[in-house]
């Protein structure tokens, strides 16, 4: 086999795989926060004391646990702009609607996964602290903000990272309706030159290395963690 990697790191195709190297960390970071916050009221609000509000945030996470995240995508991207008033719809099409949906599917996703990975973790903790933060005066959303969900936090922070490892994996989807994300120019790259191989070689690179960089971080916080804690 002959091997030309010179034939795609011209700066044309090069400049590509940067924007879509750079796009997939930017939608990985929104998507990461916006998941976190999200799965942090959805802790705050499913274990609250309201039954409809239990059951409201169970059958937000099992939708979302149990449809393929690609039919999600396509959900968001194609039927949502069908709901959607069509000011609305305007504004998202005029500014990146495929970024936006995609954003929208992911977060969406990972706030389910996270948000049940963050309820283990507070089951974990005894259940006085609730009472005693309730007995100093704090409200249910304070001692949750305060005193449980930092705790909870830290006792699923090993199942928090491999759901960030698989959110990162995940953007990769977005290729599906057009984001111009790392496997989207790199399919760009090989239509162009033919070069599958050196192509892909690339592709896969940037996404181990990443990855690895996601698995070495979380390693490094869990020993942080635990050194922390005392043990």
């Amino acid at each position: 086999m002959n091997l030309d990697f010179g034939a795609i790191l011209t700066p044309q195709y090069t400049q590509w795989m940067m924007w879509g190297a750079l796009t997939s960390l930017a939608l990985f970071a929104s998507a990461w926060i916006l998941a976190f916050l999200t799965a942090s009221v959805l802790v705050a609000v499913g274990t609250a004391p309201f039954r409809p509000a239990q059951i409201a945030v169970a059958a937000f996470v099992e939708y979302h646990r149990n449809i393929p995240m690609l039919v999600q995508i396509f959900v968001w991207y194609f039927a949502m702009p069908q709901l959607l008033p069509d000011a609305w719809t305007s504004w998202i099409n005029a500014h990146n609607s495929e970024f936006i949906f995609a954003l929208i599917a992911l977060f969406l996703n990972s706030a389910a996964y996270m948000s049940e990975d963050m309820r283990s973790g507070l089951r974990s903790l005894p259940r006085e602290q609730m009472e005693a933060g309730r007995a100093l005066g704090l409200s249910y959303l304070q001692t949750m903000k305060d005193v449980l969900l930092p705790q909870a936090v830290r006792a699923a922070l090993p199942p928090l990272i491999n759901q960030s490892l698989a959110l990162f994996k995940a953007t990769s989807l977005a290729m599906a309706i057009g984001v111009a994300e790392m496997t989207y120019a790199s399919r760009q790259v090989e239509n162009e030159t033919y070069r599958t191989f050196e192509t892909f070689a690339i592709a896969s690179a940037f996404y181990f290395t990443l990855s690895f960089a996601i698995m070495a971080l979380g390693a490094w916080a869990d020993r942080r963690n635990l050194k922390a804690a005392g043990r």
